[in-house]
């Protein structure tokens, strides 16, 4: 009589030896093997260090999945088979669901932007998401995540009596998890960069590179239910005046009388007031309690910028601002784009500019409109719309009686603009396509830049001064003239260049912009009111949808772009700010080659159209006082006049071998941009202007 062998036709003993290793490591190795597929497709090869990391953590999680698994089938032995499918099933979605997310925008989404982002990317983007769900790479990955669990429904319906994936006692594994859990901690404590992300420099995107998506996903639950600690670190300069002793008074006294008599008086020294309040910030920190108070504690210790010779230039005139879907400074040619180029050149002109790219277009619209990082992600602009928002420009022109309006050319109602732009300030409230802007533009995709400028400027241009906010949509991806209406529009226009078809079609989208730009300047001119109005026109973020065929961690189209290869955050970022008006073309040229970022537009803002404000309770900085250049972003990278840090890398490159750095110059600027940000944390969590102006 033959002795009974299993399904799978494998010895006795080797399938017991088999069956004790599965009732094992079967969860820690799937989780393995996820984190190698998911990092693989995305931003490509683990380093060593964080592979090690990861691999530690994910064993740990896989240890608690085995003992969830051993629970449940313990206590429901009937209802094995489901159980165990529905794990392997549940374990793999969110490394599906990043993936897609990265495919497409190329940023990992942390659980805040992902689920507040959710109805936005159903009801606006259907078609992109099957077609990314259900292209060649979208099944390849489907299959990869899903082929455990298909290969378990199949072989234990064939074998229902032996559990494919036998079990010990729950308790076993909850011992085997602790070791690996306090293995990969000593592993995040031996080195500086790693313990930097896991603790006061945490982000999602740095988080997921070094420690696994696991982990990013933990650390960002833990962040959400215990809430961010806010601190600040002594490192800001603080207002001092040298104290002389009586033998260097005497020497300065000499110095002086033996210097030779000026040819002809000097011209008397401009000396320029503080941008400050007549607020008392350290009495407040006294009278308030907790985050509140460290934050007035921290406010009451910065320096103030200084007023400056353009304080005032923009005082009384018009202000239009324009929020660039998906712009980048290589849009700009003097041929190509002459509105553009104009702007960019005959404006202020900012050659090291920089829009960091942490939350998608809601997150940058909320740089560019209140001057803060968004802290909390996708929800951050929903979050901050019934605060205290009395210092952002629009409301600060509505207060002075400007005639104000919010425009969009998609749905109004996409991120929910129906509510948080009407709550900006502008007095005629926001119009989207919907509410109002079907009547001047298309229904195609994306809808035309200049049909929204054409249709809306009669609404405003006869009854100055007019304060006007722009979202535009035009340079969205994708960028093939299949599917996007723009790019077949201009093909024309860029199919000679020497570029790929998805950069010119990115380019060709780009053109709309262009039009509507040199519609908007010629109509300005011809109603004589050029030289009164203000333009300002920045990016909601890099082009990320040029690469959605990218993986790996490659960006061929747009390093192509760029003109070079882009390797971290810094490099991806970099961008144009264009402001411009007439009165400029007039003046001297006025230069920003320090690096500045969209959190500085609001400050130099204020400062241009002479408004009083206090210039310690703004992250960035007026870019033409004299306060010290710092471009930062999420993910505690940093640039200075002097160099660039990577944080990821723990880096730091000196803008050039011969400029001298100063001793402990890297630590000084790394907690000052910590504070910068948890101050952003700050502002968002706690309604903290409430408290500044009662």
């Amino acid at each position: 009589m033959l002795k009974h062998t299993s399904a799978l036709h494998i010895n006795p003993s080797t399938k017991e030896k088999l069956d004790r290793f599965l009732s094992v490591f079967v969860f820690p190795l799937l989780l393995i093997y996820f984190e190698l597929v998911f990092h693989h497709s995305t931003v490509g090869a683990f380093s060593f260090g964080s592979f090690i990391n990861t691999a530690l953590f994910v064993c740990c999680y896989g240890f608690l999945l085995a003992f969830l698994h051993a629970l449940l089938t313990r206590v429901f032995p009937k209802a094995r088979i489901p159980i165990t499918a529905v794990l392997l099933f549940v374990s793999a979605v969110p490394y599906l669901i990043e993936y897609f997310i990265y495919l497409q925008f190329k940023v990992f989404y942390d659980l805040t932007t992902v689920t507040a982002g959710t109805e936005d990317a159903v009801g606006g983007f259907t078609d992109r998401i099957f077609a990314l769900m259900f292209g060649l790479r979208g099944i390849i990955r489907l299959i990869l995540y899903l082929w455990p669990f298909a290969v378990y429904l199949i072989l234990s319906h064939k074998q229902k009596k032996t559990p494919l994936i036998p079990t010990r006692h729950p308790l076993m594994y909850l011992g085997l998890s602790l070791p690996f859990y306090l293995l990969a901690l000593f592993f995040v404590l031996i080195s500086s960069v790693r313990l930097s992300t896991y603790t006061n420099e945490y982000s999602f995107q740095t988080a997921v590179n070094q420690f696994g998506l696991s982990t990013g996903i933990r650390l960002d639950l833990k962040k959400a239910i215990q809430g961010r600690g806010v601190s600040f670190e002594g490192d800001e300069p603080m207002p001092w005046q040298p104290v002389l002793d009586a033998g260097n008074v005497i020497q300065a006294e000499i110095d002086r009388q033996n210097q030779p008599e000026p040819e002809a008086e000097p011209e008397p020294e401009i000396v320029y007031e503080p941008n400050v309040l007549n607020i008392d910030f350290a009495a407040k920190a006294q009278e308030t309690t907790g985050t509140v108070s460290e934050l007035f504690d921290y406010v009451s210790g910065l320096t103030p910028s200084l007023k400056n010779k353009y304080t005032g230039l923009f005082k009384g005139k018009n202000l239009i601002f324009i929020s660039a879907e998906a712009f980048s400074a290589e849009v700009i040619d003097e041929k190509l784009t002459p509105a553009l180029y104009r702007m960019a050149t005959k404006g202020i002109q900012f050659t090291d500019y920089y829009q960091p790219a942490s939350a998608g277009t809601t997150g940058g619209e909320y740089q560019n409109i209140f001057g803060l990082l968004p802290t909390d992600s996708g929800e951050s602009f929903k979050d901050i719309v019934d605060h205290n928002n009395s210092q952002i420009i629009s409301w600060r022109l509505n207060d002075l009686g400007y005639n104000g309006w919010a425009f969009h050319n998609n749905d109004y109602t996409f991120y929910s603009r129906d509510l948080t732009h009407n709550a900006l300030g502008f007095s005629n409230g926001f119009m989207g396509y919907g509410n109002g802007m079907e009547e001047y533009v298309t229904d195609q995709w994306p809808q035309s830049d200049l049909e929204m400028l054409q249709g809306t400027l009669p609404l405003y241009i006869g009854q100055q001064p007019f304060d006007v906010y722009y979202m535009s949509v035009s340079g969205h991806s994708g960028y093939s003239t299949s599917e996007n209406s723009m790019a077949s529009k201009n093909w024309d226009r860029v199919q000679d260049l020497p570029y790929s078809d998805q950069v010119k079609g990115y380019i060709a989208a780009n053109l709309e912009l262009e039009d509507a730009m040199a519609y908007l300047i010629d109509a300005l001119e011809k109603a004589g009111i050029a030289d009164d109005t203000v333009i300002v026109l920045g990016a909601d973020h890099f082009p990320y949808g040029l690469d959605d065929a990218a993986v790996g961690g490659s960006t061929p189209y747009l390093d192509e772009l760029y003109g070079y290869t882009v390797t971290n955050f810094v490099d991806r970022d970099h961008n144009r700010l264009l402001l411009w008006s007439g009165c400029l073309e007039k003046m001297d040229p006025i230069v920003v080659d320090q690096p500045s970022s969209s959190l500085d537009i609001l400050p130099t803002l204020l400062n241009l159209f002479g408004l009083d404000f206090d210039s310690r309770l703004f992250p960035g900085r007026d870019v033409l006082s004299t306060a010290e250049p710092l471009y930062f972003d999420m993910n505690y990278d940093w640039k200075t006049d002097l160099g660039t840090y990577i944080a990821e890398t723990d880096t730091f490159t000196p803008v050039s071998a011969d400029v001298e750095i100063p001793e402990n110059y890297v630590e000084k600027i790394k907690r000052r941009v910590r504070n910068k940000i948890n101050y952003c944390y700050g502002v968002l969590d706690n309604d903290f202007y409430s408290y500044v102006f009662d």
